[in-house]
């Protein structure tokens, strides 16, 4: 009798640790950002620790977390957008040329900026799926002439005077004393998270993403399947041009290139955490406050500007890192 007894602890135990470790994946990114929130507010309690501090992470940071968003959906299918970051800009751009140099109303010239970053993204995936080019290629080069369309565009000159209406709707007006945009950002990512995680379509994607081959076996157009997700990255990016629009009231040629590698990081990062080993928007929102807090923490003691690249750089090779050991190490295909 007392045999059973001794071989069922150990189960238990094992099944317990299992579980915890498990948690640990999941929430351990949002673990150690309340830990590095707790070791800069003791260091800084003065300017970390405020309201006002904490408002400005959240609401300026939206615009990141959208383009993270877009880059997550063609990743999910294994494909990269290295594009999204100049569609961001050739959006801004287009409201601002259209809005203040033409004197568009705002809600058209808004259309015409997100009918660009649809466009682009068609392009983009007929290119990649058509002619057979690796998605890095064809994105990297897609990307560079969108940044020379844009510098051309404008002149390479900052157009300001947007709409007020554009900038009330983004920036200025507050909920809980955060800007609305932080509020757009976060509906976008629950909309990804519904489309991933309970749609047909967002199965179909995590299908193709795994295997193409065996998606295409299995009666799934893959072709189809990588567009959508390229259209959609576009569409994203164009989104996120019109709120960096509305955040600074102007556009420049050059602002989306900025915003690339921290996006790619956010991603990467955000693999590891909420489902661990798959993009996921949680995870990814997470992940870009986390960077952002890390670096508006390095600031307040006193670092200079320099540290942002070092530490979204680094924060990439980790993060890539981190899903790769959560992935088990699997070869990545691409």
């Amino acid at each position: 009798m007392a045999q059973p007894a001794s071989i069922e602890v150990p189960v238990k135990a094992s099944g317990a640790s299992r579980v915890f470790i498990k948690r640990a994946e999941q929430f351990g990114l949002i673990v150690v950002w309340l830990a590095m929130i707790a070791v800069f507010g003791y260091l800084q309690p003065a300017t970390f620790l405020t309201w006002p501090n904490f408002s400005t992470i959240f609401g300026s940071q939206a615009v990141l977390v959208v383009v993270t968003l877009g880059l997550l959906i063609p990743l999910t299918a294994n494909d990269f957008d290295l594009s999204i970051a100049f569609v961001m800009t050739l959006s801004s751009m287009t409201v601002a040329v259209l809005n203040v140099n033409y004197g568009i109303g705002i809600g058209w010239a808004i259309v015409a900026a997100l009918a660009l970053g649809l466009l682009v993204g068609l392009i983009n995936g007929l290119l990649i799926t058509v002619f057979r080019i690796h998605s890095l290629i064809v994105t990297l080069g897609t990307g560079t002439f969108l940044h020379g369309f844009t510098l051309w565009m404008s002149d390479s000159m900052t157009i300001s005077g947007i709409s007020s209406s554009l900038i009330n709707a983004v920036i200025v007006d507050r909920l809980f004393g955060i800007p609305l945009e932080f509020y757009y950002a976060i509906g976008l990512a629950a909309i990804v998270w519904y489309l991933l995680d309970y749609t047909a379509l967002g199965r179909r994607i995590l299908f193709v993403g795994r295997g193409r081959e065996v998606a295409r076996l299995s009666g799934i157009n893959t072709d189809r399947i990588r567009i959508a997700c390229l259209v959609v990255s576009g569409l994203f990016g164009a989104l996120a041009g019109v709120l960096y629009a509305g955040t600074q009231g102007a556009a420049d040629p050059v602002s989306g290139t900025s915003y690339q590698l921290p996006a790619f990081a956010a991603a990467f990062l955000g693999s590891t955490s909420i489902v661990p080993g798959r993009f996921n928007p949680w995870g990814a929102t997470v992940a870009v406050y986390f960077l952002v807090t890390g670096i508006t923490g390095l600031v307040f003691l006193g670092f200079s500007s320099f540290i942002q690249e070092m530490f979204y750089g680094g924060a990439l090779v980790v993060a890539v890192t981190l899903s790769q050991l959560v992935r088990g190490r699997q070869e990545q295909q691409f």
